[in-house]
């Protein structure tokens, strides 16, 4: 579904078509599930479909990973090149930027999350086509240089979503104005993966306040009939739609 488009701003609805699979057999605590993330047990298919071959995730990762079908979403919009992931976490977009065959630079700061990125990449088989890098996005930047930035910055934790509106200055390490500057010293386009409850007059305003600015598309992503998050396109990839999906 497309929303009326003003100027250089669009907004769109996409679904995302999927079936929860649940192994009752399954004995969660034996999977290293906390209490905390237990409810997200039963997505474990969502965020990766090849959950089953030995994806490893840490606490962190069970919440904050991309679903692998919006993952693989943001991977068809970027047209090729290099893609540098600045947060890559367990390396749930990574992995499907590389299956597009494009080559990835993928950030984290913490080490076992690389690691575990690297492992999760290897039962994908795109391995070799990412470039894994321990360390601060924001000291790597004036090094980096690519076609797209990908943003997924720490939300929070799960209480983001008892906000009535998720202002960009809630995301971390930095707030999302400052995010953003630096990604566009990094590559011409950027695609950021918020929360479903972002401001989403926030996100326009990156691209109103930028120079010259930029075009945006804001996209709805659904999954299973509901509202999951929310990806914003910056620059040359916005508007360019694909009919994967």
């Amino acid at each position: 579904m497309v929303g009326k488009r003003k100027g250089k701003i669009i907004k769109r609805r996409v679904k995302f078509k999927g079936k929860w699979r649940i192994k009752k057999a399954v004995v969660v605590k034996d999977e290293g599930v906390s209490p905390l993330v237990k409810k997200y047990w039963v997505q474990r298919y969502d965020l990766f479909l090849r959950y089953d071959q030995g994806i490893k995730m840490d606490e962190e990762g069970w919440f904050s990973v991309t679903p692998e079908k919006i993952a693989l979403r943001h991977a068809s919009r970027c047209g090729g090149g290099v893609v540098i992931d600045g947060f890559a976490g367990v390396g749930g977009n990574a992995i499907q930027f590389a299956t597009m065959c494009h080559h990835v630079i993928a950030i984290d700061i913490d080490p076992r999350k690389i690691a575990l990125a690297f492992a999760n990449a290897k039962i994908y088989g795109v391995e070799d086509h990412i470039e894994f890098i321990v360390g601060d996005f924001f000291q790597l930047a004036p090094s980096l240089k690519g076609n797209v930035v990908f943003l997924s910055p720490p939300w929070g934790g799960p209480a983001y979503s008892t906000k009535e509106s998720f202002t960009l200055d809630l995301l971390k390490p930095k707030n999302g104005y400052s995010l953003f500057q630096v990604a566009q010293s990094v590559a011409p386009n950027i695609i950021m993966y918020l929360p479903r409850n972002v401001d989403l007059l926030q996100v326009e305003e990156l691209a109103w306040l930028s120079s010259p600015p930029l075009k945006v598309e804001i996209e709805e992503n659904m999954l299973h009939g509901m509202l999951k998050s929310i990806t914003a396109y910056f620059g040359d990839i916005a508007f360019s739609d694909v009919s994967m999906f």
